[in-house]
C-alpha cells in the first residue's frame, strides 16, 4: 500500500504546475547510446528561475538526443539548444490546460486507490486462506480482516490527501 502511494506522488512530481520543476523532466527517458536511460542520469537539471529549466548534459553529443526525447514528451515544452545546454521556458498554464491537468491527476489518484485494494484484497484471500487451514481461529480472522480494512482506509486516505495538495499546486495562478 505504501508503494502505491510512493508511485503515485513520483507520477505526480512530472505533471507540471505553472512553475518550472526539474521533477517535470528528470524521468524522460533519452536514446543514450541505444539504451532509453533517464535524462537526470546524463545531465544535469538546474532551475535558476521559476519559469525556466536549464539541462546540461554531460556528454554534449548526447544534445540533440535529450532535445528530441523532451519535444516526444508530453510535457508541452519545445527545448532550445542552443550547442552547450537545453533552455526549457515554462509559460503559463491556461485555465483550461490546468483543469485537464487536474483531471489527469484525478486518473493517477484512482489507480492508486486500485492498487491498494488490490493489496487489500490479497491480504484477506490470505486470511481466508489461513483460516480454512485452521492455523487461526474466525475471531483473529474476523481482526485480521477489520485491520486490513483500517490499513486501507489510511492509504486511501493518503491517496487523497496527495492528490489534493497537487490540485491545489496546479490550480493555483
Amino acid at each position: 500500500m505504501e508503494k502505491a502511494v510512493e508511485v503515485l506522488a513520483n507520477s505526480l512530481r512530472g505533471i507540471r504546475t505553472g512553475t518550472a520543476s526539474a521533477g517535470l523532466v528528470e524521468s524522460i527517458r533519452v536514446d543514450y547510446y541505444g539504451s532509453p536511460t533517464p535524462l537526470r542520469q546524463i545531465a544535469q537539471i538546474a532551475i535558476p528561475d521559476p519559469q525556466l529549466i536549464v539541462i546540461k548534459a554531460y556528454d554534449p553529443t548526447s544534445l540533440p538526443n535529450i532535445e528530441k526525447a523532451i519535444q516526444t514528451s508530453d510535457i508541452g515544452i519545445n527545448p532550445q539548444n542552443d550547442g552547450k545546454v537545453i533552455r526549457l521556458s515554462v509559460p503559463p498554464l491556461s485555465e483550461e490546460r490546468r483543469k485537464q491537468l487536474v483531471a489527469r491527476v484525478k486518473t493517477l489518484a484512482e489507480e492508486a486507490k486500485v492498487a491498494v485494494r488490490n493489496v487489500r484484497r490479497d491480504a484477506n484471500r490470505q486470511v481466508d486462506k489461513e483460516e480454512d487451514e485452521a492455523s487461526v481461529s474466525e475471531d483473529d480472522c474476523d481482526r485480521a480482516k477489520e485491520e486490513v480494512q483500517k490499513l486501507t482506509k489510511q492509504y486511501e486516505d493518503k491517496v487523497d490527501e496527495v492528490v489534493s495538495k497537487k490540485s491545489d499546486d496546479i490550480m493555483r495562478v
